[in-house]
């Protein structure tokens, strides 16, 4: 069957959510689906792709396609290029909807009134989904649902995606609309791109329908006033701001310790308990240095990474990612950022990946690569297992002024340092590389709501799988590779020296320690670096495998007694540094490459980041070496 062909003809209805950004479609796409959803990327492009299936009230099975956001067809990003293709028929492989559902945040009803207008002129059956209806009944909002659906010429649903019962309506509509859904075939598609005077003809007859079908409240909404009129401030906003980050990063080192001690606990005793069952030979250390030690020393930070990713999912949830880019953008203006950077840069604390992804919603291509170029920079998930790693081997466990974790401050400060070294660079290359002023930052700020748990749950167990899935694909791969690299060959007969040195890992380490002497690394950093340029937070578990192959313990706990006895502070200082700067993630340059369209810039990417951190070691260790930490 041909790859567009509609999905009526295999009997499953296809429908597509379309809506503004920060409306609830993704709420309501969870609410819809539940556990029966799948994340994934466009064919061809970085765009993410969500798609999942529920069952109707009348047991018919039915696929739904939660589409990006954008405030119209008129597409200025790659994420509104997929939105209108999707809809319009018009993305190669992907079948047109059989149905579109507009879902609108029933509080601000303006923006979307106008994207469901050109949805009308696309020819598909449209349904309009009133979410958060809720809070606009409590906010005073009358909405007329029935004067609405006669004026726009289509189906109008109230919805509260955050509600069990929430969604009844819209699903016994969706039956109904099912009943008589015809094959998609583009045939009615006479969509077009508006001229100017179309476009202002479509916003008068919004705001026309606005006044017949909504009434403004009576009172207005005091409390996002109130919240608006101190987190929106130039000074207590910004205190505010830092202060959430600081806490933050405070809670990721010391909130997760409990769980983190449980997790190495378990992996030591299953590394004995296969110890005392197998024999002594290469099956046994490749199992324990090389499995245990590997994936363990990886795994055992999940908890930091789930505790970053539901302070990151909370705020954007309760609407206050918006209100901090608006915040940040002087600051991201004086560095030459487009305002709307601020958010693409805080995703990449949790990855750099989606980071870059999350450039697309800038629509001037100069602003989008200059975030690009910046946002490995910011300290991403990856990097908690080295920073944890080195901070508790030399950092001591104690409290500053009674309440804050000396570990926890320096955690801070490596964060700072990030974001620091993001802000300088975007301001170099926009003064030497891409000349101009910055454009204006206009952004529409989402009504303040109750995070949903359940939203909350999901996103979190998401990107916990997926971080799970790649320790044990990815980093269990590389661990193999890398125990192998450490075994073979094995010593001589009448060595003196530990079997790594004779190795091909501990050959190649000793051929490339002298580029790295000069900042302070030994051949077992080096090793380390190697395979940390597939992924960063695999150099923690090469560290373990080299040392365990070495002698060492293969737990992490032992590794950090091991590191805190064979590398000097000033050493450590600079493997900090190194990794502040350093492009050790070939994903990222991969998606980077695929973004620009181009190899030049994950090139350049890669030159300037290594140079930086090469750089950045070398001062770090010289810097602490007069002081006498050599």
């Amino acid at each position: 069957m041909n790859a567009v062909t509609s999905t009526l003809q295999t009997g499953a209805p296809r429908i597509a959510l379309v809506g503004n950004p920060n409306c609830g479609k993704t709420a309501l796409f969870n609410a819809l689906t539940g556990s029966r959803q799948k994340v994934a990327n466009y064919a061809g492009v970085t765009v993410e792709r969500k798609e999942g299936s529920f069952l109707t009230p009348e047991g018919r099975r039915v696929q739904v396609l939660d589409l990006p956001g954008t405030y119209s067809l008129r597409a200025r990003s790659p994420d509104e290029e997929v939105t209108r293709d999707v809809v319009l028929g018009r993305f190669r492989g992907e079948a047109e909807p059989d149905l579109l559902v507009c879902v609108a945040d029933a509080t601000n009803l303006r923006l979307v009134l106008r994207l469901v207008l050109e949805l009308k002129m696309v020819g598909r059956p449209l349904l309009l989904a009133l979410n958060m209806f809720d809070i606009a009944r409590h906010r005073g909002i009358e909405i007329d649902v029935d004067r609405l659906s006669a004026e726009l010429g289509v189906p109008v649903v109230p919805t509260v995606a955050v509600r069990k019962a929430g969604t009844v309506d819209l699903l016994k509509r969706i039956d109904a609309a099912a009943e008589g859904l015809v094959p998609a075939t583009g045939a009615g598609n006479t969509w077009h791109e508006p001229s100017a005077e179309e476009v202002r003809a479509t916003h008068r007859e919004a705001e026309r329908i606005i006044k017949l079908a909504v009434r403004p409240p009576t009172r207005p909404d005091t409390w996002t006033a109130r919240l608006d009129s101190v987190l929106l401030n130039p000074v207590a906003g910004l205190a505010i701001l830092l202060t959430i980050l600081f806490f933050m990063f405070q809670a990721v080192f010391t909130w997760a310790q409990p769980v983190m001690d449980g997790i190495k606990a378990g992996f030591d005793a299953l590394s004995a308990w296969i110890n005392g069952a197998m024999p002594d030979g290469l099956l046994r250390s490749l199992i324990t240095d090389g499995v245990i030690a590997g994936v363990g020393s990886v795994v055992v930070f999940l908890p930091q990474i789930v505790i970053l990713f539901t302070f990151i999912i909370l705020l954007e949830d309760f609407g206050y990612m918006p209100r901090a880019a608006f915040l940040m953008d002087k600051i991201m203006g004086g560095a030459g950022l487009h305002g709307r950077a601020f958010i693409p840069l805080l995703s990449s604390f949790a990855c750099a990946i989606p980071g870059i992804m999350a450039t697309r919603v800038i629509d001037n291509r100069r602003d989008r690569l200059a975030t690009i170029m910046v946002a490995p920079l910011m300290t991403c998930s990856a990097r908690i297992p080295v920073y944890t790693l080195i901070i508790s081997a030399f950092v001591p466990d104690r409290t500053v002024g009674g309440a804050f974790s000396l570990q926890g401050l320096v955690m801070f400060g490596l964060y700072a340092a990030g974001i620091l070294s993001a802000l300088l660079v975007a301001f170099v290359m926009r003064r030497l590389v891409w000349r101009g002023t910055v454009e204006p930052f206009l952004m529409e700020l989402p009504a303040y709501k109750v995070p949903d748990v359940k939203n909350l749950v999901m996103g979190v167990w998401t990107r916990a799988k997926a971080f799970l899935q790649r320790a044990g694909t990815t980093i269990l791969s590389i661990m193999i590779l890398i125990w192998f690299l450490s075994s073979f060959p094995g010593a001589p007969e009448g060595a003196t020296e530990p079997a790594i040195d004779y190795s091909i890992a501990g050959m190649v380490g000793h051929w490339l320690q002298p580029l790295v002497a000069p900042i302070g690394f030994n051949w077992q950093m080096t090793v380390a670096l190697i395979p940390g340029m597939a992924a960063r937070e695999v150099a923690v578990a090469a560290l373990g495998t080299v040392y365990a192959v070495g002698g060492g313990e293969e737990n992490v706990s032992a590794l950090m007694d091991t590191l805190g006895h064979s590398w000097s502070l000033a050493t450590a200082l600079s493997f900090l540094a190194w990794y502040v700067f350093a492009p050790q993630c070939a994903s990222t340059l991969g998606v980077v490459r695929r973004e620009t369209n181009s190899l030049r810039w994950p090139v350049i990417m890669f030159v300037y980041m290594m140079t930086l951190a090469y750089l950045a070691s070398l001062a770090t260790y010289h810097v602490a070496a007069s002081l006498g930490w050599a």
